[in-house]
């Protein structure tokens, strides 16, 4: 595509009348003309003496670009490891058979000259059940709402089963409630918008980096829904700086391309500016109309917007609330894009779908209210995640102290020092001003400015620029800075009276920083703890806790928990989600909405090793029984074995060479890996014959484990569920059978949480 951008340039400027030749031809066609555009695998370029010969790659061409290192899909498994590494004895945990237990700690067991760790987990009448830790996949971290203690279950999980039909029957009723929502949209016609065409492929050709796996397939995502005939409906989260403008930003030029109208609709006016400018460096090459409608326009340039909307003299139009004024309308409004969706209501959000009932809706949010995040666990609308950080971005560094001045002053003097920039948050307007000059006081060499949302727009305007340019060193002002600003120069943020502030929006403001290589510093300055309620206590200790990049779900999860379901489904589910967990109710919630949908569902896949060999991580190797626990974890959540070798080569980094007993334990998770996707739920071993349990649960993939069986000479059934496997060598080789079953069965494909099938 590049190759024949740079001809048809060629051909606009000069007297070229040449083509692109396949690589083949090159040194055909050299013998006749001195310029030839070839396509090929060179970035960089070089210079030849002989012959004399120039060769320019794609890097000389169309500007050097940086390379995005490919993240193994291992780091998604990361979330519930380390949920389960904070587990603490005597906290709950849900067995998937057994039901709510008190965890105990790890305990080693022995059989014989074999041991391993195990898990001991105390149910109701003392009563203990030990989990081995190549199990730990079936445990989740008791979560509900509330702070009542949950009942312990009876092992062997009767009045668990039965607790668990009640409960799936009130999610049932849920998921219809939201399905019939859902439908009324669904139902309705659309526009569909036509593939890509070369002005598409040249428009993102200009974007000066590398999009990152996880962008790469939103896009592919967002572009699909946009060619279906029906409105779309699709939810896009990514963690703060993660690029999800850019993923807008392509799909508002598909919809532009085809000749409709798009409106970006953004909760402040800074953000909205913002959005605005980068709008306007990204389209700059192509003759695209964008326009910005907030309060920062004067109303008789309002008027004259307007007019123009209604004509179709704008295509792009980006603006705040006042985009939901009913003197609003459009010649052809074809997407709708709304970003930071958190912060709008209900009805703000559903007066723009009933306004626009058969135009495509993409809504964009780091952390998702608890209605939308409802409906995508449920696989009830559509959302695409962005969980590959940034390369090279750091973790933010957090902070939860007391406050005084002088802590206040040495973290704006560090970061003066380092030539960077500083957000202070005080979000009260009535002592914005008081507390600005106090700070003035504490750091009289820092060059302040102070911003809130009632300003005069003009100067509300002129104060952020002047930041913006590098004029002023502290930005003081109330929240308004917690969406969307991008200012890599600032590293240092201070939030005054954090208590105050719910989960998501101080996550949304440490998001403010941390957006370029250098180590940013979050500090959330509290009054004394005994000042405090527990739900403040937790949020503040669930901000020091996710600290990694990627942790926007894990705390919009939790945020739930501290707000309580009252948004999520209405009081009435609060009883249910008490009994069962809060995981495993989200468990039960989508295997009723693959029920309603009438698809099939997957449980979490899990498989028993039943082996007579060692395979663990000694004690020796990694002492801390957190981190054991923690690897433990996300080696049994892999789910594909090409996944294990970036976890081989993480603990080599950290640990040093890997001991025997440890590359054994990697050597069966690789068959684990291999067998969950597969249908396989247990494996053991006799008398030189490998048994697998095999439950597939789609007839396609029942008849090539028929195929395999009638195609490997010696293997047999056993009914009802047994294939046997004959296995001739004076040492099993796991490795062996991973190649069997990788060559012979088809992975089913994986169910994501975060990625629901589409109804």
């Amino acid at each position: 595509m590049k190759a024949e951008r740079l001809n048809q340039a060629f051909r606009d400027h000069s007297a070229w009348g040449g083509a692109v030749v396949p690589p083949g031809r090159v040194a055909e066609t050299l013998a006749q003309e001195s310029l030839v555009l070839t396509r090929g695998d060179c970035r960089y370029g070089f210079r030849a003496d002989e012959p004399d010969l120039w060769v320019l790659g794609e890097d000389h061409l169309f500007g050097r670009r940086r390379p995005v290192p490919q993240v193994h899909e291992v780091a998604l498994e990361k979330t519930a490891a380390v949920d389960l590494a904070e587990l603490r004895p005597g906290d709950y945990v849900v067995h998937r058979d057994h039901g709510i237990g008190r965890y105990l700690g790890l305990e080693r067991l022995q059989y014989g000259r074999h041991g391993v760790e195990a898990a001991a987990i105390e149910y109701q009448g003392g009563d203990r059940l030990y989990v081995p830790v190549d199990r730990l996949d079936v445990l989740t971290k008791y979560r509900s709402f509330g702070e009542d203690r949950p009942r312990l279950d009876r092992m062997g999980g009767r009045t668990w089963r039965a607790r668990k039909r009640r409960v799936k029957k009130a999610a049932a009723r849920v998921v219809r409630e939201l399905a019939e929502l859902y439908a009324r949209r669904s139902t309705l016609p659309g526009f569909a918008f036509p593939p890509d065409d070369e002005l598409q492929e040249a428009f993102e050709g200009e974007f000066e980096h590398v999009l990152t796996p996880d962008q790469e397939r939103a896009v592919r995502e967002i572009k699909r829904d946009m060619e279906r005939p029906r409105p779309m409906d699709r939810l896009l989260c990514g963690d703060v700086g993660f690029g999800k403008t850019e993923v807008a930003v392509r799909a508002a030029f598909k919809a532009v391309n085809a000749g409709k109208q798009v409106v970006v609709l953004a909760p402040t006016t800074v953000l909205a500016m913002q959005h605005f400018q980068r709008f306007q460096m990204r389209f700059a090459e192509f003759p695209v109309r964008i326009a910005m409608l907030s309060r920062l326009v004067p109303p008789s340039e309002q008027r004259n917007l307007l007019d123009r909307v209604r004509k179709g003299d704008v295509d792009i139009l980006i603006g705040t609330h006042r985009l939901l004024g009913k003197d609003l309308e459009f010649f052809d409004l074809g997407l709708v894009v709304i970003d930071e969706e958190q912060r709008f209501g209900v009805m703000q959000k559903e007066r723009w779908k009933r306004f626009a009932r058969q135009v495509d809706v993409l809504s964009m949010t780091a952390t998702p209210i608890p209605r939308t995040l409802q409906m995508a666990l449920t696989g009830l609308t559509r959302i695409s995640t962005i969980r590959t950080p940034p390369r090279d971005r750091l973790a933010v560094q957090t902070y939860v102290l007391h406050f005084s001045p002088e802590v206040v002053a040495a973290a704006v003097e560090h970061e003066m020092e380092r030539g960077g920039q500083v957000f202070v948050v005080h979000n009260e307007i009535r002592t914005l001003d008081a507390f600005a000059e106090r700070l003035r006081e504490w750091v009289p060499m820092a060059r302040m400015v102070v911003a809130h949302g009632r300003m005069p727009p003009r100067r509300l305007e002129q104060e952020m620029m002047r930041f913006i340019q590098g004029q002023a060193d502290v930005l003081v002002s109330t929240a308004i800075i917690e969406n969307g600003l991008d200012l890599p120069n600032v590293n240092t943020l201070i939030v005054h009276q954090a208590h105050r502030f719910g989960l998501a929006q101080l996550y949304q403001l440490r998001g403010r920083v941390g957006r370029s290589q250098r180590r940013a510093y979050a500090y959330f300055l509290v009054p004394p703890a005994a000042e405090l309620s527990e739900t403040a206590r937790k949020r503040l200790a669930a901000l020091k806790e996710f600290t990694e990049l990627g942790s926007g779900f894990r705390l919009a999860a939790l945020d739930l928990e501290l707000r309580g379901a009252g948004e999520l489904l209405g009081k009435r589910q609060h009883g249910h989600v008490a009994t069962v967990g809060f995981d495993t109710y989200l468990e039960l919630i989508r295997e009723a909405a693959a029920e309603l949908q009438q698809r099939p569902y997957r449980p979490p896949p899990s498989v028993v090793l039943r082996v007579p060999e060692t395979a663990e991580i000694p004690v020796d190797y990694m002492p801390s029984q957190r981190h054991r626990f923690y690897y433990y974890r996300r080696l049994g959540a892999l789910t594909d074995p090409d996944q294990v070798e970036a976890l081989r080569a993480e603990l080599r980094d950290l640990y040093g060479p890997l001991p025997p007993p440890v590359e054994k334990l990697l050597q069966w998770t690789r068959l684990r890996a291999a067998a969950k996707s597969r249908g396989v739920v247990e494996i053991s071993t006799r008398d030189r014959e490998v048994i697998m349990v095999v439950r597939p649960d789609e007839d396609e993939l029942r008849e090539r484990w028929v195929t395999a069986v009638r195609e490997t000479p010696g293997a047999r059934f056993e009914p009802p569920d047994r294939v046997v496997l004959p296995w001739r060598k004076s040492s099993w080789d796991p490795q062996a059978l991973v190649n069997w079953l990788v060559d012979k069965i088809p992975p089913q494909p994986a169910e994501d949480l975060l990625t629901p099938s589409p109804p």
